[in-house]
């Protein structure tokens, strides 16, 4: 993906909200798709409040949209159209363990206003904490092309 070091660009802030924004509209419809599906293997009745396995089943549904995309070409919908790529530190595809580490740490780094997140730009490696942490970092690149969703495109 990366010749050098030298081509590796850090995408701007708001490329970056713009990727979150994408992705986390297509993550709310997929969640919603997902309520519906265990509101109806509920029998038609609501969730129980509070319901951790709910939460969880939740969570999963969310780490499966992510690590299906990061592990399959390395970009979501949402980095596409931002032409954002996900790449690991040694130039590797990225497994579903380093998927999984990035997600959890995503969503720890949210929790305090979003100061994992925002590390990035006061860091001297310019890299947040998920980044640091699961061996990835982000990529914008001006000349991308897209790749094709499947193999089939």
């Amino acid at each position: 993906m990366i010749d050098s070091a030298e081509t590796y660009c850090r995408p701007s802030l708001f490329r970056h909200l713009g990727v979150m924004l994408y992705d986390f509209l297509l993550l709310l419809s997929i969640l919603l798709l997902a309520v519906a599906v265990a509101v109806a293997f509920n029998g038609g009745s609501a969730i129980g409040r509070g319901n951790p396995f709910f939460f969880i089943y939740l969570l999963a549904v969310c780490f499966l949209f992510y690590g299906w995309f990061w592990t399959h070409g390395g970009q979501t919908l949402g980095m596409r159209s931002w032409k954002v790529h996900l790449i690991t530190s040694d130039n590797t595809t990225l497994n579903w363990q380093r998927a999984f580490i990035r997600f959890a740490i995503s969503f720890i780094s949210w929790l305090p206003a979003g100061l994992g997140i925002w590390w990035q730009y006061l860091a001297k490696n310019n890299r947040s904490l998920p980044d640091s942490l699961s061996g990835t970092r982000l990529h914008y690149s001006k000349n991308s092309k897209p790749k094709p969703l499947s193999r089939l495109s």
